[in-house]
């Protein structure tokens, strides 16, 4: 598997794991590959440092997890530019959107306790939980 750091038109940047570089090519020119975050179908490999492991001594699981946190960071980069943070407020305001009390200008993000997510969940609204890396390892 390779990963590559792709982008779209309007510069948005993420990644993608594919089997080989013709895999990407492929799915690229039949419009198989969309921006998670535009929908922009025009995408393109963009210029990106190759990973290094400090001193070069580690696994492939230290190159995973470092790979993972580098990945959490830029999501949440993306989530912050084009989300509104609601904070604990996120159950209320997720209900409200979901029974049509309001229309948000920007999806929403914020906190929930376990119990609230699933109670969300029960209702039929789709939340996601993210484990954001702490601020020492971004």
């Amino acid at each position: 598997m390779i990963l590559f750091e792709l982008e779209c038109p309007k510069k948005h940047r993420f990644e993608g794991w594919f089997k080989t570089g013709d895999a990407f090519d492929k799915q690229a020119k039949a419009g198989s590959i969309a921006c998670p975050i535009c929908g922009s179908k025009k995408v393109k490999k963009a210029v990106s440092a190759p990973a290094l492991l400090k001193g070069g001594t580690g696994t492939k699981a230290e190159a995973t997890t470092i790979k993972m946190r580098q990945a959490l960071v830029e999501l949440k980069k993306q989530i912050d530019a084009h989300f509104d943070y609601v904070g604990s407020r996120f159950p209320e305001e997720a209900r409200r959107i979901h029974y049509g009390e309001v229309k948000p200008d920007k999806p929403i993000y914020g906190e929930a306790t376990s119990d609230e997510a699933k109670d969300l969940a029960d209702e039929g609204i789709e939340v996601i939980a993210i484990p954001w890396p702490s601020r020492q390892d971004s």
